[in-house]
């Protein structure tokens, strides 16, 4: 999963916490016995992480065709579209998404009814789920997001309740106890509401040391867990240890790029440019990256008292024309904020 990326400025407190909420460096890494459908994993997720999502679709095709028994083309299949379409800020493939996730819970159902207590089976069957509750809320179908996150982290447990060093499942309960925590920190003194923050954070360390093919996730997950503690320095050496591995990545630029906002504006601004270069030069639109990017250089940019050029990246959003509907659904009240900045930049 990927997760996708620059997902703090674009509606931070709806879509982080329930994204870590229900989705789920190897030392002794749990990895699936059969040896083939490993090596696909492993090379197909690296794909996704390094945005080559045609070459990631591939794998996951020819996995799906070759494994019929297994779920795991469908699921990274689906993985892969939504990906994509997050990164490139573009309309999600509605149909094959969804056609992908539903016939990847058919076959965990089945797989189940033969062996209920098979840890990778569960294992499946959490996943699948966890990336359906991640798609509803990326469309703003927030009741089936909960409802069917809650069933996804049931299903993470359970598998530990299997293996209790079973890691995989640790990236989505860590994350869940975190913000769970986190969000009714307000309640905490209440015996049956307890603070689990740093067990979720705990959980998430140790995913990072073990897990086989999604210690990524738990990655992104502490960036943006440091983030919301103010730890910034913290999110700076976990984001910028991702990046020797995974040095195209944007997922884990974004989270650095959030983090030195507040340490170094400078190394910000840079690390904003370098996202916005770094997107495909044949995309047919790359509009709200583009405005949101160059939003959040304008800010910093004032920061350091450059507010000439923050002004000059205030006109060259608002001179951007030919939006589509999609895009101007997503940047309607971005554009607002920008006016707003602008009018204030010309006031001072």
């Amino acid at each position: 999963m990927q997760v996708i990326e620059h997902l703090a400025h674009f509606n931070l407190k709806k879509i982080i916490p329930l994204f870590l909420f229900i989705i789920s460096i190897q030392t002794f890494a749990q990895v699936y016995p059969d040896k083939s459908v490993h090596t696909i994993l492993k090379s197909g997720i690296k794909l996704i992480v390094d945005q080559k999502y045609s070459d990631a679709e591939l794998i996951f095709n020819q996995l799906d065709k070759t494994r019929k028994d297994l779920p795991l083309g469908k699921i990274y299949l689906a993985a892969t579209l939504i990906a994509k379409s997050f990164d490139y800020a573009q309309p999600f493939d509605d149909t094959s998404i969804t056609k992908n996730l539903d016939g990847a819970k058919r076959i965990c159902e089945r797989l189940l009814k033969t062996d209920d207590k098979n840890i990778w089976y569960n294992y499946f069957y959490a996943l699948a789920k966890g990336y359906t509750a991640y798609y509803d809320a990326l469309k703003g179908d927030w009741l089936s997001a909960l409802s069917i996150g809650l069933s996804s982290v049931s299903s993470f447990e359970y598998c530990l309740q299997l293996d209790d060093k079973f890691y995989e499942s640790m990236i989505a309960i860590g994350s869940y106890k975190f913000w769970r925590s986190k969000k009714t920190d307000f309640i905490n003194w209440l015996p049956f509401i307890p603070d689990e923050k740093d067990i979720g954070i705990e959980y998430l360390q140790k995913a990072i040391q073990h897990s086989g093919y999604n210690s990524h996730l738990a990655v992104h997950s502490l960036i943006w867990i440091y983030i919301e503690q103010e730890e910034y320095k913290s999110a700076v050496k976990i984001a910028e240890f991702a990046l020797k591995s995974n040095p195209q990545s944007r997922l884990f630029r974004w989270g650095l790029a959030r983090a030195y906002e507040k340490v170094d504006p400078e190394k910000s601004i840079k690390l904003y440019y370098e996202i916005l270069e770094s997107y495909p030069k044949d995309l047919k639109s790359n509009k709200v990256n583009e405005v949101t990017l160059k939003h959040l250089i304008a800010q910093q940019l004032f920061k350091l008292g450059n507010k000439e050029e923050a002004l000059k990246l205030c006109n060259q959003i608002l001179l951007i024309q030919g939006f589509t509907k999609f895009e101007q659904d997503k940047l309607n009240d971005r554009l607002e904020r920008v006016r707003i900045f602008k009018n204030e930049l010309m006031q001072k």
